[in-house]
């Protein structure tokens, strides 16, 4: 039985922090209130080295920390005074006749395990920072939020010294349920965090039995996919990657979920020429509609632009270099939603800076593109979990099927256009040339229509810029997966292609060679497909 007894007068808070930021602050307005502080360890010594009267766990408990301090709180005395129903009369005599105190505040933030993992500690330290006492009196102060508050989070001292302030040194329940909700947020994250890191790091499980995954929530989003639609950006807790999630943004509106997503698309794609050429990449509803490398930033935005200047309105662009004033005035010529890049210098932000409504992402270093990890797509009823897709090719992993090799350059172009083809919804064609796109096919039902589409996308990417023939000939041309017929490969030979790279494993991959031998192509297969859906 439990009933409403807000507010509750503060008379004693137990402190156990491994964050001291803001302890001290705290412990003058408990004093100030007359309420008794009984702390651990380095936060007592924290809080008596601030002038405060502190009494030992160990003089509430009468038994001494032990155990090189992995036994203190774990006490009648402490989860007796958390624990009791303050008006359940069997309750009350047992802690008369245990002699036990009511606790009323519990301020715990625990073991930095997350920080011992991602610093590189061995295995030992990781272990010694799994913390039990504290986990067990949040838990304990958090089903008895009827009657004790609990707080986790340093960021919540502040509301909790007003709230004392204003209620006479005492808290609403509305405000316990509160912290009650954010402390099992709290121990069910670290709880994950542990899980996690016995499974994947200590096990080396790629699947585990259960899979725990928890985040904290950065920001809402003004709307999801679209505007009927909710969204929000959480962060994994514990040790990530860095990624777009974590970008500084430097101006412009704030970021909806669909900038995200497309923002995402292109960074990932950039970072496969992070240790490459200067780079850039366009994307326009998560597929890349122009992607060139040249040698400078400048070179290589006009010629990603040239690609597909129609998509390009309204897109979003990723680089792989720090932007400089050239590139900057060439991306604001046309209407761009977010742009990504490691660093700006003074004369791009300058020039940004007059474009009030353009996002600009600063992301520091760039992702690894081989860098492991899960992957999660909700279904319904469940979810679908894969590993990343970090597989590369390289010149070495090539087989040539057809009589004739491909030339150094057409081998160039033909794994510049397999990476880009990598980040290309399926069914995904693209042609390549010299360092840059010329036609890109995405997301169509069959190849054959992703070969046409992105062939006539190059055309009238030439028409545009005046040039005498469109990029495709003399290009190689990427599919994400086999070509089932021969079909799909005469139309990138009736686009001028003359070097095709492509999975192999289709049962008609003779006819397919067959008739790329007939056209004098150079075909290699790589072995491996990139499905993007």
């Amino acid at each position: 039985m439990t009933t409403d007894i807000s507010p509750v007068k503060l008379t004693r808070a137990l402190l156990s922090v491994s964050d001291k930021a803001g302890l001290v602050e705290l412990g003058q307005a408990l004093a100030r209130h007359g309420v008794e502080l009984v702390s651990t360890g380095g936060t007592a010594r924290a809080l008596r080295e601030a002038g405060l009267d502190v009494r030992d766990i160990s003089d509430l408990t009468g038994f001494p920390e032990m155990m090189d301090g992995r036994v203190k709180t774990l006490h009648p005395k402490v989860h007796g005074g958390l624990l009791a129903v303050r008006d359940n009369p069997e309750h009350v005599a047992s802690m008369q006749e245990h002699e036990i105190g009511a606790i009323d505040l519990v301020v715990v933030n625990l073991y930095p395990f997350a920080a011992t993992v991602a610093k590189g500690a061995d295995r030992d330290e990781i272990i010694e920072n799994i913390d039990i006492g504290g986990p067990s009196m949040v838990r304990s102060a958090a089903k008895n939020h009827a009657s004790v508050a609990i707080v986790t989070d340093p960021s919540d001292y502040a509301e909790l010294i007003e709230a004392l302030d204003a209620d006479g040194g005492a808290t609403t329940l509305g405000f316990r349920r509160r912290l009650a909700a954010k402390a099992y947020s709290a121990t069910a994250a670290y709880d994950a965090m542990i899980s996690q890191w016995f499974a994947f790091a200590d096990q080396q499980q790629v699947f585990p039995d259960m899979l725990a995954v928890t985040a904290n929530k950065r920001e809402e989003l003004r709307y999801g996919e679209n505007p009927h639609q909710k969204a929000a950006l959480y962060i994994p807790a514990g040790p990530h990657a860095r990624g777009i999630a974590q970008a500084e943004q430097l101006q412009g509106k704030e970021l909806s979920y669909n900038n995200y997503n497309d923002a995402d698309a292109a960074l990932e794609l950039v970072s496969e020429f992070r240790d490459g050429p200067p780079t850039v990449v366009i994307v326009k509803h998560a597929n890349p509609c122009g992607v060139a490398s040249a040698d400078t930033l400048i070179e290589a935005c006009q010629a990603a632009l040239a690609c597909d200047s129609v998509s390009a309105f309204g897109g979003i662009i990723a680089v792989n270099r720090p932007l400089d004033g050239p590139t900057a005035e060439a991306i604001s010529g046309i209407f761009t939603e977010v742009v990504a890049a490691p660093d700006a210098d003074e004369d791009a932000r300058a020039i940004f800076a007059k474009k009030k409504n353009l996002r600009l992402l600063l992301t520091g270093e760039l992702p690894d593109p081989a860098r492991g990890g899960l992957m999660l797509k909700t279904i319904a009823g469940g979810y679908l979990v894969q590993s990343r897709d970090n597989g590369r090719v390289t010149r070495e992993m090539l087989k040539t099927v057809t009589r004739r090799a491909p030339t150094e350059q057409e081998l160039t172009d033909c794994l510049f256009a397999w990476t880009v083809a990598k980040h290309v919804k399926s069914n995904a064609i693209v042609y390549a040339k010299g360092g840059s796109t010329a036609g890109v096919g995405a997301g169509q039902m069959n190849r054959l229509e992703s070969a046409r589409i992105a062939a006539w996308k190059a055309k009238d990417a030439a028409e545009k810029a005046g040039w005498a023939e469109p990029r495709t000939i003399g290009s190689a041309v990427a599919s994400d997966a086999f070509f089932p017929f021969a079909d799909g490969l005469l139309a990138a030979v009736e686009a001028g292609a003359t070097a095709v790279i492509q999975p192999g494993g289709s049962i008609r991959d003779e006819e397919v060679i067959a008739a790329a031998d007939e056209a004098g192509l150079a075909m290699v297969f790589t072995g491996m497909r990139h499905f993007r859906h």
